[in-house]
């Protein structure tokens, strides 16, 4: 029996009860127990004793688990969290995608309260081969400007062609474009007649479409082909860049529009002893190295800035994307005013 102090008794009164140990599975018990609570066994005094003062005290509880000994949370709610996250975040991207982000290429126009270019080039191949557009937004991200671009740009359209095409005026309403690009088929520039009959009605059109749009028109000045038109009488390159230059040059003139000299820009990098192939093997449409000199050509003419030293190489060597790069900067910021840019 346990000794109570009288202090104790007085604090807390305690029932007069023996407290028996079984000897069969010792296992403590209060002594108004008539069977073992650990065994069953039936209590005798030989079978029990009294309880040490040791055994008396009421058991204590099991020490907490060691923090690595935690159950982990039951896997059904781990997986609900895994759930939530994947919700909430497929929210975000929805309204923030990676692109827009500007984690890898151009983010757009689509990210709020950012300034942004938006520019739309009409023409055809040489604006399709490559992704002139893609290539020119790329470049302008790797020098800080949004730019968002969309093309009319089947083969071998005229402009003509683009100015009765419904698809042209509903592209003109469905954004407020910065920059409207007009790029006439290959050869009609070259020559006086088809320029006179067909490019320069279609260019006064379509200039006039933009304007009441509220938007800038700019030409793009092609380059010729790389063995020129022998059929027309242009007998090789330098005499149809020569033709084309004119053409183009002569409605810009005409109608006060600024020109994007890419075919220029091609004349000076042909003129160097040693440079990249820029014609593919059908002689007319541009490799990865003209398109790439055609996006520097749009980015000094459209930003007024040099994409000198841009960290965009278009896929081709460093040096190589360094060199097209100077030929542009030279050719476009040399003189502006010679293609109706500010000076």
């Amino acid at each position: 029996m346990v000794a109570v102090s009288a202090r104790q008794a007085r604090c807390h009164p305690q029932p007069a009860v023996v407290d028996n140990v079984c000897t069969g599975c010792w296992r403590w018990f209060p002594g108004t127990a008539r069977t073992c609570p650990g065994c069953g066994a039936p209590l005798t005094p030989s079978n029990a004793a009294a309880a040490s003062p040791a055994l008396a005290d009421p058991p204590r509880p099991p020490a907490p688990a060691p923090a690595a000994a935690v159950a982990a949370p039951p896997r059904s709610h781990r997986l609900l969290w895994v759930l939530v996250f994947t919700i909430v975040l497929s929210f975000a991207m929805g309204i923030f995608p990676l692109p827009q982000l500007g984690l890898w290429g151009n983010p757009g126009c689509s990210f709020p309260g950012a300034t942004c270019t938006r520019v739309l080039f009409i023409g055809n191949s040489y604006t399709s081969v490559n992704d002139l557009p893609d290539t020119f937004a790329d470049l302008a991200w790797a020098g800080g400007h949004r730019v968002q671009t969309q093309a009319l740009d089947e083969g071998g359209w005229t402009l003509q062609e683009h100015l009765a095409a419904p698809e042209t005026a509903t592209t003109l309403a469905s954004e407020h474009w910065d920059v409207v690009v007009l790029q006439e088929q290959s050869q009609i520039p070259s020559l006086a007649v088809d320029r006179t009959q067909m490019m320069y009605p279609a260019a006064t059109g379509l200039v006039a479409e933009i304007r009441a749009r509220d938007a800038q028109p700019m030409l793009y000045l092609t380059f010729a082909h790389q063995d020129g038109w022998p059929e027309e009488g242009l007998a090789d390159y330098p005499t149809m860049q020569t033709a084309i230059d004119t053409g183009y040059l002569g409605i810009a003139d005409q109608l006060s529009v600024p020109v994007a000299p890419v075919g220029v820009a091609w004349e000076a990098v042909v003129g160097q002893a040693s440079h990249p192939a820029l014609w593919e093997s059908d002689g007319s449409h541009p490799t990865a190295s003209g398109t790439y000199l055609a996006a520097c050509v749009f980015y000094a003419t459209i930003f007024r800035e040099s994409p000198v030293g841009l960290g965009d190489d278009g896929g081709l060597p460093a040096s190589e994307a360094h060199d097209l790069q100077a030929v542009a900067a030279a050719t476009v910021l040399g003189d502006p005013t010679e293609w109706g840019l500010p000076a």
